[in-house]
């Protein structure tokens, strides 16, 4: 039978004891009942609904730990980018799967249970077209089926190198495509892979930079009438000179110029979006748009910190992302969230608005909102007609020891001493993740190790 019964789990009203949890078929809750005194597997440990990670270049997970160097005198995200282009010019499509299912599978042990893929790698390594111009898109598809995590694929639109409509450079010949190109391989990929509910397809105009006002409306234009409800994701204001050189092409600031120019609503989620002013922070938190914040990525290239205090403040709606993968901890992201605030207001547990409130339990449930609208899929929590994601976090666990409540929430965020307290992962109704454990793990290992050693040669 299709059930567990958790000693306690955290429900859209709050903490519950005894919930039964049931799921169809299809890994959607057909029933949550707490105070349950029904016969069922039991769960012991705390559960939490898993959050998803909206945020994610699969490839550049490889990259991790080879760019902290000094490369330029003006070291900056920039000059990151320079080297990027140059790691992403040597992966294979084999390569792109074997790290892209090592990274899903440590999202799934770090208590991720979906992902948006934002994925721009789309030709040959000479920027010749493949002859199925989906082949790397499916490579993800492929690794997420096979570690078993829920997936947004956003295949990315990219057309130029900067403002202006200026022309793409050779970094960047693996990338560019059109608005007819992404539908094409919409088609291609539904046609194939159906969407269905751990499987969702989007689209991502890279930036502002990386398009042009009128191919932006076009893609929106036909995504419309192919899927009127179809996420949107797009870099936005992440860098000082983005903002500069946007309001030098366009007259207005990134944010700004969006928000007059286009019809952003809840199917948005807008990633980074670091330098906005006050007004641009207020504007986005009405379009019931999510930000999409990275902070381990965002911190690692020195974008910047977002103004999470007035956005918070404004009830903004907003995510978390492991974005480059420098990190997959969910806790590290929100820690880290919650700690730019700190520094740069010099005040302690900012994002909440009132005395007495869980910084970890406001941290945990607005990601899990922002999460789940981004991802424009079923995982908003543990109720009727979600999808059973949940993570199981071991009562033994010294972090979490004597807690209740969202002190446990408050402990998982800002604790962080030994392994990780998420013990066990269910998605869809599948354990994916028992004791820690992953069931190919070493499988992945092994596949990962050989695809670094290829790249590295």
């Amino acid at each position: 039978m299709k059930q567990v019964i958790a000693d306690r789990a955290l429900l859209p009203e709050g903490w519950r004891n005894n919930v039964l949890l049931e799921w169809d078929d299809n890994g959607l809750l057909t029933r949550v009942s707490p105070d349950s005194d029904a016969v069922a597997l039991a769960v012991t440990g705390t559960v939490l609904p898993g959050i998803a990670n909206l945020h994610s270049h699969a490839f550049q997970r490889a990259m991790a730990g080879l760019t902290e160097y000094r490369s330029d005198p003006n070291d900056s995200f920039w000059s990151w980018r320079t080297l990027m282009y140059k790691f992403a010019g040597k992966l294979a499509p084999a390569d792109l799967k074997a790290i892209a299912v090592q990274l899903y599978i440590e999202m799934l042990q770090a208590g991720y249970t979906s992902v948006c893929e934002f994925h721009y790698l789309h030709h040959d390594k000479d920027g010749k077209p493949y002859a199925n111009p989906a082949e790397n898109l499916v490579c993800l598809i492929e690794a997420a089926q096979e570690a078993g995590i829920g997936l947004t694929l956003l295949p990315v639109m990219y057309q130029y190198s900067g403002f202006g409509a200026q022309a793409p450079h050779a970094g960047q010949a693996r990338f560019i495509n059109s608005p007819e190109w992404i539908m094409d391989v919409l088609q291609r990929l539904q046609a194939a892979h159906p969407q269905h509910a751990g499987l969702r397809y989007g689209v991502a105009p890279h930036s502002l930079r990386a398009v042009s006002p009128q191919s932006l409306q076009q893609l929106l234009t036909l995504l419309g009438q192919w899927d009127a409800q179809a996420p949107v994701h797009i870099h936005i204001a992440e860098q000082n000179k983005e903002v500069e050189d946007c309001v030098a092409a366009l007259g207005a600031r990134p944010v700004a110029w969006l928000l007059e120019n286009v019809e952003v609503d809840r199917s948005w989620c807008l990633v980074h979006a670091t330098h906005m002013t006050i007004a641009e922070t207020e504007k986005l938190a009405r379009s019931g748009a999510v930000a999409g914040i990275c902070p381990t990525t965002e911190a690692n290239l020195g974008d910047g910190i977002f103004n999470g205090v007035a956005y918070a403040g404004a009830g903004g709606v907003w995510g978390i992302g492991s974005d480059s993968h420098i990190s997959t901890s969910v806790s590290e992201e929100l820690r880290l969230y919650e700690y730019s605030q700190r520094l740069q207001h010099r005040q302690r547990n900012m994002l909440v608005g009132s005395e007495g409130a869980s910084v970890g339990g406001y941290l945990y449930r607005q990601a899990l909102r922002g999460g789940a609208a981004a991802s424009g899929r079923p995982v908003g929590g543990l109720e009727t007609g979600q999808r059973a994601d949940l993570l199981v976090l071991d009562p033994q666990h010294a972090d979490l020891s004597g807690k209740h409540g969202d002190q446990l929430l408050d402990s998982f965020v800002f604790c962080q001493h030994g392994q990780t307290p998420v013990r066990d992962v269910m998605v869809g109704g599948h354990w994916v993740i028992r004791d820690h454990k992953h069931g190919r793990q070493e499988q992945s290992a092994a596949a990962y190790a050989g695809a670094i050693k290829k790249l590295l040669d």
